[in-house]
């Protein structure tokens, strides 16, 4: 997906280093001894700059770039070794042993009241100062402004982060040597689209470590799908337009379907007549019948009456570890802004919590020990050989990972939990 935020870069800094210093010790290994580690960095860049006009520059050209702006898009421009997920050319790509994102981390982690009680007591004033603002977009896009507001905290900190990784840098290097070159190398056409079509200032493009731009964490190609502008001036300012900002996240979850007037979810409890083996978005039924199966409100209220013939989706992202929610289409809306289950959930939790001073969740997030992403590919890898759909074995412990753990629990005689733990890996 598209965004990714960058408060997490300090927090990774030291993984990062050590990620610089393995990429430098690869190509050492893959070169030959007599080269200095200078040397190999040299050779290495200038594979770089061989690629970048004899690879990126024709298929740019094809797309109506003009010389002059891909020049001046990658003047002074060289490759980054300090970034996460690089592959050296030549060498087999891996499953990331450490997690590079927040969203990566056990639940747990990821809700730490210090993180989000600080998105909503910064977003409680935020709502008020731009009340007529956030009015009108919600009047525009049906989003609520709690969610817009949620979202910039977020990602950014309410603009406070820093952005201090020029864009062409972040994606040139990822699109030459990165885990993920195809994706990466679209996002750098993007850019340079940006600078091309949009006329923005290629040394303007400042972001993230994984390329995501201003305020909201557009990737380039989001910014030029979706970016809005917000305060009459024509112009998608997501660097310094606090508006722009707003409307350009507003907008973005507007075009990928937000659905008007419903909610995003609500957190409930879960008899265990009600296996946790139930979640995912593919397994959805009317919130009626959710009621009717025991499910109810932390809160002891009943579900809206406009929600309760709605499609809702059981949504347990700890398992039997954690809060249970029923969730709306809404919150699938949430993860085409970021794909984690857990940052999706962030939001709308935050949201509410600024605009109704709702309580934290109900229940604990019981720290379940912090898994490798290679532990739970492994995990994965087990269970895709009994024939268990698990999605992928990526590392990540999403609901399909989830339900087929539980589903194999409840086959082998243990009382479902959905979550992976190094305690279960062992039985792989």
């Amino acid at each position: 997906m598209a965004i990714q935020a960058n408060l997490r870069e300090n927090l990774h800094g030291r993984i990062v280093r050590r990620a610089a210093a393995a990429a430098i010790l690869a190509i050492c290994i893959a070169t030959p001894a007599s080269f200095s580690m200078a040397q190999d960095a040299g050779a290495l860049d200038a594979q770089f700059r061989n690629w970048l006009s004899r690879d990126l520059w024709p298929e740019a050209a094809r797309r109506g770039i003009s010389q002059a702006d891909f020049n001046s898009a990658f003047s002074g421009v060289s490759l980054n070794l300090k970034l996460p997920d690089l592959v050296i050319p030549g060498q087999k790509k891996t499953v990331p042993r450490k997690q590079h994102q927040a969203e990566f981390r056990a639940p747990s982690a990821y809700f730490r009241e210090a993180v989000i009680g600080g998105v909503v007591s910064g977003g409680r004033p935020r709502l008020q100062r731009h009340a007529a603002t956030l009015k009108a977009i919600e009047r525009e896009t049906g989003v609520p402004g709690r969610i817009a507001v949620a979202i910039w905290g977020r990602e950014s900190g309410f603009g406070r982060a820093k952005l201090p990784y020029n864009a062409f840098e972040v994606l040139g290097t990822k699109a030459f040597m990165s885990t993920r070159k195809d994706y990466f190398r679209g996002e750098l056409l993007a850019a340079l689209e940006m600078v091309s079509r949009r006329h923005v200032n290629p040394r303007a493009l400042m972001g993230s470590w994984a390329g995501a731009l201003g305020q909201p964490q557009f990737m380039p190609s989001s910014y030029l799908a979706h970016a809005r502008d917000g305060d009459g001036d024509r112009v998608a300012d997501i660097w310094r337009s606090e508006a722009d900002t707003l409307a350009s996240i507003a907008g973005y979850l507007a075009d990928k379907g937000w659905v008007r007037g419903r909610d995003w979810g609500f957190e409930v409890t879960v008899p265990e007549t009600v296996s946790c083996a139930m979640e995912g978005p593919d397994r959805g039924m009317p919130i009626s019948r959710w009621e009717a199966l025991g499910v109810r409100r932390v809160n002891g209220k009943p579900f809206p009456a406009h929600e309760r013939a709605g499609e809702g989706y059981l949504m347990m992202p700890a398992g039997r570890h954690g809060p249970a929610f029923i969730v709306t289409p809404n919150f699938y809306v949430l993860k085409e802004y970021n794909t984690s289950d857990l940052y999706a959930l962030f939001v709308g939790h935050a949201g509410d919590r600024m605009q109704y001073n709702s309580p934290a969740f109900s229940a604990s997030w019981n720290d379940t020990g912090e898994m490798y992403r290679s532990e739970i590919a492994a995990m994965q890898r087990g269970l895709e050989r009994l024939g268990y759909d698990v999605g992928g074995a990526d590392g990540l412990p999403g609901f399909k990972t989830r339900r087929s753990i539980g589903d194999w629990q409840a086959k082998s005689g243990l009382q479902p939990t959905c979550f992976p733990t190094r305690q279960l890996a062992k039985r792989f």
